[in-house]
């Protein structure tokens, strides 16, 4: 990786880190992080966003309180939230690959190319979900997935596409703008 590249990798896991400390309690905080993480894969692409999610996750591991309420270390990860935390990376990775295949897209239909980026974000939100809620479903010893669904999915259902969205705009905007001024290459 080149010098650029590493400080574009540290500063969306700083993003990241920052986000999840934007927070509102409840059962399952909602957070930010599911902005930031998306956010990071759409302008560093499905590789480096992949990276930048990792350094995140290992600097908390390592005990730096940058998981949401501050909070760090091995525990926050084999907690009941942890299973989101620990697919982020795919999350950040598949909206990378969105965010290419809209840059590359044969289709100069701009619908279609968002569709394809869209696509990319939920399936992404949908890995991350799911293994939040198989991991919450075991740690909690719910007896049904009907149960793990109306806690550690459907109340977040509405924030999230709101976020997929901003993601989106945001991401693609950054993106233009960095590579309009050649520091993003």
């Amino acid at each position: 990786m080149k010098i650029r590249d590493i400080c574009f990798t540290a500063l969306f896991a700083s993003v990241i880190a920052v986000c999840s400390q934007i927070s509102i309690p409840a059962g399952v905080p909602f957070t930010l992080q599911t902005f930031a993480v998306p956010l990071a894969g759409i302008v560093l692409g499905a590789r480096k966003g992949f990276i930048a999610v990792a350094v995140y996750i290992l600097i908390g591991a390592a005990g730096v309180p940058v998981f949401t309420q501050f909070k760090s270390g091995f525990a926050v990860l084999f907690g009941h939230t942890g299973g989101y935390i620990i697919s982020f990376p795919f999350m950040a990775f598949l909206a990378g690959i969105g965010a290419d295949l809209y840059a590359g897209a044969a289709h100069k239909n701009r619908f279609i190319r968002y569709i394809i980026l869209g696509g990319s974000l939920v399936l992404g939100s949908a890995v991350t979900y799911a293994i939040g809620m198989t991991v919450g479903k075991f740690y909690m010893g719910f007896d049904n997935w009907g149960q793990a669904f109306a806690v550690f999915v459907a109340p977040f259902i509405y924030s999230e596409v709101i976020k997929i969205v901003l993601a989106c705009g945001i991401g693609l905007n950054v993106k233009s703008i960095l590579a309009k001024s050649r520091i993003l290459v």
